[in-house]
């Protein structure tokens, strides 16, 4: 309505609306919306059609009334204007800060004499350097509006030589009178837009600024520094550094004579293991950053990632002594060292894929490792010592599992994997207490899932070995998951609730990719089970008959049930194949007796109320009021509650069939 506002001129649209409020929207609404915003906004704040001081008046005006939507403003003003313009604003800004610097020393030289009062603009008697708000706002406009053409400039190289060589004259100048903590890193991000030799002298102290920071405490800055380093091509620098603060393997000896000749230098600078992590965890982390790393050196990387294992001789030492104290890390940092590891690896699996299963290896070595030292460990350990590791052997397993979840995820990991991934998995199960991997197992049954169909060239008898360890693995999960809610019902709410959403995502990509398959009538059967026992083991544990009633609601199931019922009935597919599994379940005997019979009516009831209604409801109840019959004889027999179960099932069973 204000774009039209405007278009017809009918009125000032910020009248209508305050444009301190249309600012408050801008800085926090969807880019969509933020777009629209921006056009409506344009003019007020980038006049193109007036002089280019105005254009600076009003970049210091928006950043002074909200500075959020400033910087969306600058985002999308490139898609409202020439190039031309955005680079003549850079330009302006950069001149103004350079006239508040030539104030400041004019100022200083002064010394209170009176100044010239003719020629003072608007911004002269506003903005000073020591207004560290406006000129950390005024710097970080000209890196969003220098983003915003970065693919332009990089096309004209004219314009882009002489705006980094308008810079790297005046950054330098800019670096001793900026000193805010909120100035320094937009004009860390302008340094990394130029090449090195632009700014000498800035970039050879980077990494002598990189290694002084303080342990622990380092500031934000580093982030920029790190940035700066990839752009200029120098992460060799960072990978020199970060490997001389971790430690190395011990060296294998050699001859005597080769010993003699090989002179040793003595580093007495601290080493600061803790933070070449914190600077490696940066580099993975950032797309650009991930690619400036590795495309480094191989034998750089290898060396980096053998620094890396050596978190494994730490964490082994941690488990196996009482005290825990490592050789080389603290607890915290050789768990992010080894999450470090596992995941260096995969990307240079998938840099270097072309040379086979190099590090994919190195993963599964790392495997083995997790299985020999550390689930045996937690399976020779009494609890009261276990307790004392347990943050150290869980943070561990959920790592590792995370890190080969990924790998599946992206296609990394064919089916001898998968399948030795899986074994690894059914090992965590039957070893470790505690469920707090139960939703990274779940995310690996439906990555294996689903991506077993991707896997061309895997053999009949690897995926069939496959498909029988996921149900396996299913089965013992359920199962543990079902015992933890009998032993220690709080808790198993609380891992009922953090499972539903992977629980639904494996079921339905089962569903998807594999319906009338062994997997997905194995799975099936995997949750009717489930469901049928628990709701079985209520039933026998009833005392009096009016406890009996028919659940009328989900809410009516026993816990576990409820969740699992409250997933399958989310999918008509899933309900149709269910039903048909449970059919078969009771046609086939492998369901018997009235007690369980009379579970499998309080789960048709519930599924019919369900929103997802299913001919096949009926069919299934027609069933089970069959197989019923067939215990009719025994009950009358006797004056027992699976009589009474027996009656009760059939005349609700026979009124449900006649509805």
């Amino acid at each position: 309505m204000l774009l039209k506002v405007k278009a017809v001129r009918a009125a000032k649209f910020w009248k209508i609306c305050p444009m301190e409020h249309i600012l408050a929207r801008l800085a926090l609404d969807s880019r969509p919306v933020s777009r629209r915003l921006v056009s409506l906004i344009f003019n007020s704040f980038l006049p193109v059609n007036q002089p280019e001081e105005v254009w600076c008046e009003r970049c210091v005006t928006l950043l002074q009334m909200n500075r959020a939507a400033a910087r969306k403003f600058y985002q999308h003003a490139h898609e409202h204007t020439a190039c031309t313009n955005i680079a003549k604003l850079i330009h302006v800004i950069r001149h103004c800060l350079n006239a508040c610097i030539r104030k400041a020393i004019r100022e200083c030289q002064e010394d209170g004499e009176e100044r010239e009062k003719e020629n003072v603009s608007v911004l002269d008697k506003t903005l000073s350097v020591h207004d560290a708000a406006s000129m950390a706002g005024l710097l970080e406009v000209i890196v969003i509006l220098w983003k915003s053409i970065h693919r332009s400039m990089e096309s004209n190289k004219e314009a882009r030589g002489y705006t980094v060589g308008k810079f790297a004259s005046v950054l330098p100048e800019y670096l001793k009178v900026f000193q805010d903590d909120h100035c320094k890193t937009p004009l860390f991000v302008l340094m990394s837009f130029m090449p090195a030799s632009a700014v000498p002298a800035f970039s050879c102290g980077v990494i002598s600024t990189l290694r002084n920071q303080e342990e622990g405490a380092a500031d934000r800055s580093y982030c920029t520094l790190l940035d700066c380093l990839c752009s200029w091509g120098h992460v060799g620098h960072i990978l020199e550094l970060v490997c001389d603060w971790l430690p190395e393997e011990q060296p294998q000896r050699k001859s005597s004579s080769a010993s003699k000749r090989k002179v040793r230098i003595h580093d007495t600078r601290p080493v600061k293991p803790e933070l070449a992590l914190v600077y490696m965890e940066y580099l993975l982390t950032h797309p650009k950053n991930r690619e400036c790393l590795l495309s480094a050196p191989q034998k750089k990387l290898n060396h980096l990632l053998k620094a890396l294992e050596m978190s494994k001789v730490d964490l082994e030492s941690i488990l196996q002594s009482p005290d825990g104290k490592p050789q080389n890390f603290t607890e915290a940092t050789a768990l992010r060292a080894f999450s470090l590891h596992c995941r260096l690896s995969i990307h240079l699996q998938h840099k270097f894929c072309s040379e086979g299963k190099v590090y994919l290896s190195i993963l599964e070595d790392t495997g083995f490792w997790l299985e020999s030292k550390v689930l045996s460990f937690i399976q020779d350990q009494e609890e009261e010592y276990l307790r004392l590791h347990r943050v150290v052997y869980q943070e561990i397993i959920q790592t590792y599992l995370t890190v080969c979840k990924d790998v599946v995820m992206v296609g990394l990991g064919d089916c001898r994997f998968q399948i030795q991934l899986l074994q690894w998995s059914l090992g965590i199960t039957h070893t470790v207490k505690g469920f707090f991997y139960v939703s990274l197992l779940l995310g690996i049954l439906k990555e294996v899932t689903g991506s077993s169909l991707k896997q061309k060239t895997d053999s009949d008898g690897d995926v069939a070995a496959l498909f029988d360890i996921v149900q396996k693995v299913f089965q013992k999960m359920l199962e543990c998951m079902a015992w933890n809610f009998r032993k220690q019902p709080e808790e198993g709410l609380r891992l009922l609730c953090s499972v539903q959403t992977p629980l639904h995502d494996f079921i339905t990509t089962v569903q998807s990719w594999h319906e009338d398959t062994p997997l997905h009538r194995s799975v099936l059967s995997i949750l009717i089970a489930a469901s049928v026992v628990e709701i079985s083991h209520r039933l026998r544990k009833v005392t009096d008959v009016e406890e009996l009633t028919p659940p009328e609601r989900l809410s009516d199931l026993p816990p576990f049930s409820r969740c699992l019922i409250g997933i399958i009935i989310k999918s008509p597919n899933v309900v149709r194949s269910y039903l048909g599994e449970l059919k078969a379940s009771v046609i086939s005997d492998d369901i018997e007796g009235i007690v369980c019979l009379t579970a499998i009516m309080h789960i048709i009831l519930v599924i019919n109320k369900g929103k997802h209604k299913s001919s096949k409801v009926k069919d299934v109840a027609a069933t089970v009021h069959r197989k019923l019959k067939t215990f009719m004889e025994i009950t009358l027999e006797e004056d027992s509650m699976e009589r009474f179960l027996y009656e009760s099932s059939s005349r609700t069973l026979g009124a449900f069939l006649n509805s």
